[in-house]
């Protein structure tokens, strides 16, 4: 969707892998479609029922329509257009998806802020008009980030941003948000097992069938290698209703003269951020909260991360360093383990 997006998940249970280019596919067990700005994956196994994808994709399709930063009839595009003029009213879902944003700004003292699009739209990294803006050009558009200038009436429904030139960006949350909706709609159904891939915005749903009835096994998921191609793994996950998300500087990045210019931009100066760390990943229960916080979590390094981890209690990380030191907050290791030898833990 955008560029304060999160990049390169993948998993490792057979989900197949298809050309963007490919347009829908669908089998007994499976559909792809690209929504949300990526390739979406969801299999249901032996309740996969064309009538269950049909909706939950067309579900995406409108979290979509709503929240992307870029289709010009957005909610999102219609809010930006008016700051500094007045409120705009949105949708029950899009105000729910704003509402968490900035409670997860407050969390992270801004770390994660919805209002960094002026940000995202200089650098343009990802996009076609990717470049490395001159400093005064940086400082513009901080000044135009805020996110406590964004101003909500639940009663009205309607969300205002305080200054002229401000832009909402939902790249960081809304694939969560649609991951869960995802969710909703498989429970709803009573389906026992479930995998949810949004660009590698995972949701393991129930656990994975067992040879004996009644004994299920956990998925195992991949943690992409941030030094290697696509599809390298230095680690496995084994997890039952869990989500999972990973932020890291490897796949969209700006190289000029042998320096990688990533695209997770600090809301202090402007320019992509440094805190030692080459990918996070968050674990939790919601996605929309492992979205969020796998920016908010890299963005703040490992002190103030995990810190902010431990203080919220519903979620954990696993950092990588530049120099391949892995550290888990408490209680992942349980579900973590280490297959590149080049990495190590610290203990």
């Amino acid at each position: 969707m955008n560029l304060q997006d999160h990049f390169f998940r993948y998993i490792v249970i057979g989900l197949c892998v298809c050309s963007l280019n490919a347009g829908c596919t669908e089998s007994a067990s499976s559909r792809s479609e690209f929504v949300l700005g990526t390739l979406c994956v969801v299999n249901l196994y032996n309740r996969g029922e064309s009538g269950i994808y049909r909706e939950i994709f067309t579900r995406l399709r409108e979290i979509e329509s709503r929240m992307s930063a870029v289709l010009g009839e957005s909610e999102i595009q219609a809010v930006n257009s008016a700051a500094g003029i007045q409120p705009v009213k949105v949708a029950h879902d899009t105000f729910e998806v704003i509402e968490g944003a900035l409670h997860y700004a407050e969390l992270s003292d801004g770390a994660f802020d919805p209002t960094i699009g002026p940000l995202v739209t200089l650098w343009g990294i990802g996009r076609d008009n990717v470049r490395i803006p001159d400093s005064a050009a940086v400082q513009e558009a901080l000044s135009r980030v805020g996110w406590r200038d964004v101003a909500l009436n639940r009663e009205e429904g309607t969300v205002f941003l305080g200054r002229a030139g401000m832009g909402l960006d939902l790249g960081g949350i809304a694939k969560g948000y649609a991951a869960d909706e995802a969710v909703r709609i498989i429970k709803r159904h009573n389906l026992k097992r479930a995998i949810i891939d949004l660009g590698g915005n995972i949701y393991a749903y129930g656990e994975k069938a067992g040879k004996w009835p009644g004994k299920g096994l956990p998925w195992r998921i991949g943690i992409q290698d941030p030094l290697e191609e696509r599809g390298q793994y230095f680690a496995l996950l084994e997890l039952r209703n869990k989500t999972v998300v990973t932020s890291g500087v490897y796949e969209r990045f700006l190289e000029v003269d042998g320096k990688k210019y990533h695209h997770i931009l600090s809301t202090t100066n402007g320019y992509p951020v440094d805190t030692g760390l080459l990918s996070v990943t968050i674990i939790a229960d919601k996605s929309l909260d492992a979205d969020a916080l796998s920016t908010a979590v890299f963005a703040l390094g490992w002190e103030r991360g995990s810190a902010l981890l431990n203080q919220i209690g519903n979620a954990g990380g696993i950092f990588v360093f530049t120099d391949k030191t892995v550290r888990c907050t408490p209680g992942m290791e349980e579900f973590f383990t280490l297959i590149n030898g080049s990495y190590h833990l610290a203990r």
